[in-house]
């Protein structure tokens, strides 16, 4: 019998590192892949977590004229509140946001809070950030958490805000609202919130609309919507003035419009500029409605 040819030892030796190799890449495509999916669809990484009563929760996300992301973070800023959470998510873009130094940060959503606001001394959540869900499952599911945060937190009511867009430019905004129930629709006309039937036709997309749906059937929460009117073709401050005079109204309390009627000015005159150029169009006559709550 012949004796059988050996390898030389560093062959052996590089089979064996081979080996090795291939059984560590597949561990760690094993392990990315347990890591992805037992990730968490939301993920709240909590500052500190207050201690609230009787507190009401303010909403102001991106949307249409970035209406109500605009008056929640003057709010924020005129009140000084205090940032207590940050909100990430799967449902959010698979994005980070870079500033001018060069920072990169994802992009979330943020709540704050503030204590003994207003004639009532009411306890006040913020809800903010950079953008909302992007499917309706999304949506959904960060609403609910959202509102299940809330309702552990004390919160009895909710304000969203957004921006109604008609496409016509608004030189006085009127403010719009909708609500869970009657006591809260009289209480805002009392306030000069108007409420129409027609309006807004096509109803409140977003978390504006489902904070207010969900919060009535699964937590008991009575929810206010409030939306300025606005063309829709602009960031509008002077929307989000309107209806944060609304707000402030209802709750006793006194701030500052100064930052946002400068914002305001420095819109007006982008649009004066468009208007002359004739870069804004009228919607055809009888075209579908558009219209969209944010």
């Amino acid at each position: 019998m012949k004796n059988a040819v050996k390898k030389p030892l560093i062959l052996n030796l590089l089979d064996i590192l081979h080996k090795t190799d291939l059984e560590s890449i597949e561990g760690n495509k094993k392990n990315l892949q347990n890591d992805v999916i037992n990730m968490d669809d939301i993920i709240i990484d909590f500052v500190e977590k207050p201690e609230l009563k009787n507190a009401v929760l303010i909403e102001g996300l991106p949307g249409v004229g970035n209406v109500g992301k605009l008056a929640v973070e003057h709010l924020i800023d005129e009140i000084e509140a205090e940032k207590f959470a940050d909100i990430h998510s799967i449902y959010f873009p698979p994005q980070v946001l870079v500033d001018e130094d060069g920072l990169s940060k994802l992009v979330n959503n943020r709540l704050y809070y503030k204590k003994d606001v207003g004639l009532d001394n009411v306890d006040l959540i913020f809800l903010t950030g950079d953008y909302q869900g992007m499917t309706p499952q999304g949506q959904y599911q960060l609403t609910d958490r959202i509102l299940s945060l809330s309702k552990e937190l004390g919160v009895e009511m909710v304000f969203s805000l957004g921006g109604y867009s008609h496409g016509d430019i608004v030189d006085k905004p009127e403010v719009l609202g909708a609500s869970t129930t009657t006591q809260k629709i009289e209480e805002m006309k009392e306030l000069d919130v108007k409420f129409s039937e027609e309006h807004p036709s096509s109803g409140i997309i977003g978390a504006s609309g489902l904070l207010l749906g969900l919060g009535q059937k699964l937590y008991d929460i009575t929810g206010v919507c409030l939306m300025g009117e606005t063309s829709g073709y602009f960031v509008d401050p002077g929307a989000a003035r309107a209806v944060l005079k609304k707000l402030m109204r209802y709750l006793g309390e006194e701030i500052s419009y100064e930052k946002l009627d400068e914002k305001a000015e420095e819109v007006e005159e982008l649009t004066s500029k468009v208007q002359d150029m004739g870069g804004m169009q009228q919607q055809e006559a009888g075209s579908e409605d558009l219209s969209y709550i944010g």
